[in-house]
């Protein structure tokens, strides 16, 4: 006889409608990453007010009361792309929980890089393939799900209050978030803040992001002449900007490859079980290629300072001509250790590049973003009810406490502004997921334990007292 569904346990109905929405959710999912919401400035940002609008939609259909769609301003005075808030007040004495994702994306690269089309969802053993389909529209519909299965069991006294905060501009930095918060501070207030941007340890393995390096990308520029001149006639005495600028590349690193910046900060990182093999593996180090640095692989990867040349201006290969360049440039992408000021990181690299020119090139070093870490505190109710739920989804497994190599430079401003919130990073990522890259995917497995996880956190904190 199958067992009463009105004498279950709060948990056991929030697991069983979450199975019922599931099917939805996927299918939202797909639509989703169909819109190629790319917020860098050289796509269409159309495309980014259809997901934002879509997101909207979705949120309204949930059962939030209140769904707007909003702006701030950049620094340039530019209007920010638009995000999405919805809300639903808190019953009297419950906590207020702000359920954060994204739903741009990153540019999807060369087209031979993908298997399948980026922006046409495709699953390949348990795994649905495009750009977005974890990072991040997998967190905006973990969150639909989660609203999916619990509103409609809320009564308007029942339950918490909910702020659902879907950003539009996350993968260019958030530029308007210092003025989106100032304008809608009183919107966004919330006594428990849910970031869902983040990785898992395995697909059945969670994890709780308790760390992440803070960001400064820079541009340092070297110039050698005032114009290009004849290889031929020139080369030898006269030094060029691209091989001056390699030169002063290199000498951020030494012969071991470990950093060599003075200033840059460094710390302990959680105790956990990680090994070369499995490092080399999840990041695809070919054959032969040496790790760079020493010391814990946690280390390296969370709690200290990492240096990345991600761009160069310089002529391709089939444009180039028998000149010397009288100028080059590189971008470089500073990840910054938990406890270091993102200012003082910048102007320890750009004391060093500036010191250690070669040639007598002049260099010129150009801050471009800069954005801070984070490091929270495990301890805690909302953080017991959070690993409770995440165990419970993953079917007993241990949660682990883990660091992000990443950065989200939000949630810095979101803590400085509610000071007195608890703040959890979770994600629907693992290591298979190649966020930013060719060929992202998403656990379908991860997409029902994250969505199940989540309805699970809001129904035990669904009664517990509000901060304040």
């Amino acid at each position: 006889m199958a067992s009463d569904p009105l004498s279950a346990t709060p948990s056991a109905r929030a697991s069983a409608r979450v199975a019922e929405v599931l099917p939805g959710v996927r299918a939202d999912l797909e639509a989703l990453v169909r819109i190629p919401s790319v917020s860098a400035a050289a796509f269409d940002q159309a495309h980014v007010r259809a997901s934002a609008e879509a997101v909207a939609a979705l949120l309204r259909d949930a059962g939030l009361p209140d769904v707007e769609l909003l702006t701030g301003a950049r620094p340039d005075g530019s209007e920010g792309a638009p995000a999405v808030v919805g809300r639903r007040p808190a019953p009297d004495g419950a906590p207020t929980v702000l359920l954060y994702a994204h739903h741009d994306v990153q540019p999807p690269g060369a087209e031979e890089g993908w298997t399948t089309p980026a922006f046409e969802p495709a699953e390949r053993d348990g795994r649905l393939y495009g750009r977005g389909t974890a990072d991040d529209k997998a967190g905006v519909m973990v969150h639909v799900g989660a609203l999916r299965a619990l509103l409609p069991t809320w009564a308007p006294d029942d339950g918490v209050g909910l702020v659902v905060f879907v950003e539009g501009e996350e993968e260019v930095g958030s530029p308007s978030f210092a003025d989106f918060l100032a304008r809608h501070r009183d919107r966004l207030a919330a006594d428990v803040i849910v970031v869902a941007d983040s990785d898992n340890w395995s697909v059945d393995q969670p994890s709780l992001t308790t760390s992440l390096r803070g960001l400064v990308e820079a541009r340092v520029t070297v110039r050698t002449l005032d114009h290009a001149v004849h290889s031929g006639m020139y080369g030898g005495p006269v030094p060029d900007a691209l091989t001056a600028l390699v030169r002063l590349l290199d000498r951020l690193r030494d012969a071991g490859g470990e950093l060599a910046v003075p200033g840059l900060h460094a710390g302990p990182a959680a105790d956990v079980a990680m090994t070369e093999a499995d490092l080399r593996g999840d990041a695809g180090v070919l054959d032969g290629v040496e790790l760079i640095g020493s010391g814990p692989l946690p280390e390296r990867l969370w709690t200290r300072a990492a240096l990345t040349v991600v761009g160069l201006d310089a002529p391709s290969i089939a444009q180039a001509s028998n000149t010397l360049l009288p100028s080059a440039a590189a971008k470089l992408s500073l990840r910054v250790a938990p406890g270091q000021d993102p200012a003082d990181a910048f102007a320890a690299l750009r004391d060093h590049l500036l010191a250690t020119a070669p040639f007598g090139a002049r260099v010129e070093v150009e801050l471009l973003e800069a954005g801070q870490a984070f490091a929270g505190d495990v301890t805690g109710p909302v953080y017991d009810a959070a690993r409770t739920a995440l165990s419970e989804a993953w079917g007993g497994v241990e949660v682990v406490h883990a660091g992000i190599g990443g950065s989200i430079p939000f949630i810095a401003d979101l803590t400085a502004q509610f000071p007195d919130a608890t703040v959890l990073v979770t994600g629907v990522e693992d290591p298979d997921t190649r966020a930013h890259g060719h060929d992202e995917s998403l656990s379908l497995a991860v997409l029902e334990r994250a969505t199940r996880a989540e309805a699970l956190l809001l129904t035990r904190l669904a009664g517990a007292p509000a901060q304040g």
